[in-house]
């Protein structure tokens, strides 16, 4: 048995927040608090949908409570850590620093140069017929393709958080991610 299975049950004894969360992933911790609360011998689907029938509302009604207080905390936390680390970059981006302004650029032509190396080097050894190196390259395919794969990730990275500086720069505010979305639509139901 899961604890999506006790999902509807909850629900229709008036715990519809608490319900949802049995259905979804946060189902083992949700459980553990409806257990707690209703006294089940252990945390496990079956011993709460069997003390189930007999609760009283009012604790199904406080488990309901100990859950949504444990959803505000965690929303307060991330909050929070979204908000120190958008005053840190405001901070990096007030300071005008060489080094914070200039890094990307150098990382994206650097990276550029890597490349161009490279088929300088590919196009020499085909031009002269040096079988031994077009092999080796060949044979290093998977190396080069993984470790580029990962530069021009991180490049991308890069290029996406200069984009955000820019934004929180001409707007005072950083641009809200999706996990701040979420955190700002659960703390505005207080």
């Amino acid at each position: 048995m899961e604890w999506g299975d006790l999902a509807k049950q909850v629900i229709t004894l008036g715990a519809p927040m608490l319900g949802s969360a049995l259905g979804g992933p946060l189902g083992g911790a949700a459980g553990k608090i409806l257990s707690e609360v209703l006294g089940a011998e252990s945390p496990t689907p079956a011993a709460v949908q069997s003390s189930l029938p007999a609760a009283d509302p009012d604790r199904i009604a406080e488990a309901e409570a100990r859950w949504a207080e444990a959803i505000r905390a965690e929303a307060e936390t991330q909050r929070t850590a979204i908000s120190e680390t958008n005053a840190t970059i405001r901070a990096e981006i007030a300071s005008n620093d060489a080094i914070q302004r200039w890094w990307r650029p150098a990382y994206a032509w650097e990276l550029t140069l890597e490349c161009a190396a490279l088929w300088v080097v590919l196009v020499h050894e085909f031009w002269t017929g040096d079988i031994q190196t077009i092999n080796a390259l060949i044979g290093a395919t998977a190396l080069l393709a993984t470790y580029w794969a990962f530069r021009f990730g991180v490049l991308g990275v890069y290029v996406s958080g200069r984009t955000r500086e820019k934004v929180c720069a001409a707007t005072g505010q950083d641009s809200p991610g999706v996990v701040e979305k979420l955190v700002k639509a659960v703390v505005k139901k207080k």
